[in-house]
């Protein structure tokens, strides 16, 4: 079990730290969670296409990051630590129209300051439309 306290983190919450944020004003939810990873979603529409209506490249990585990044959070004790994306890269592998794409993150390696997960983004049907790896810094709250 990779999270913080040996249980399982309640998603709502993730998802509420979007509201009035970029996750928010994208549509993007937490909506499960394993052992050792978890997953969101994201809506296909107006908010999150490029203008040719496929999904933007951009919004592919705010959804990735959010996933992450929020994971990497609930890995460590986040009344003495915050996690925030160093490093992220993508590869866009086929194009989303409509509907939802879903992003399942899992840790590559959780250090005392860095963490690196890979996270893949598949449409509804399970077709993998973009493949992106994050790093996270762990720091203290008393330098944030």
């Amino acid at each position: 079990m990779i999270w913080f306290g040996g249980t399982r983190p309640d998603l709502a919450p993730m998802t509420g730290l979007g509201f009035g944020a970029l996750p928010g004003h994208l549509g993007i939810e937490f909506v499960e969670c394993g052992d050792d990873w978890i997953r969101g979603r994201m809506p296909v529409d107006e908010r999150t296409q490029q203008p040719f209506k496929r999904l933007h490249g951009g919004a592919s990585v705010a959804l990735a990051e959010t996933i992450a990044s929020v994971a990497a959070s609930y890995c460590v004790d986040r009344e003495k630590f915050a996690a925030v994306g160093m490093e992220i890269n993508a590869n866009h592998i086929r194009p989303a129209y409509a509907g939802w794409v879903y992003a399942t993150a899992r840790p590559e390696s959780l250090g005392r300051t860095t963490q690196v997960w890979t996270i893949r983004i598949e449409d509804e049907v399970g077709k993998l439309v973009c493949l992106s790896r994050m790093t996270a810094a762990i720091i203290s709250l008393e330098r944030k």
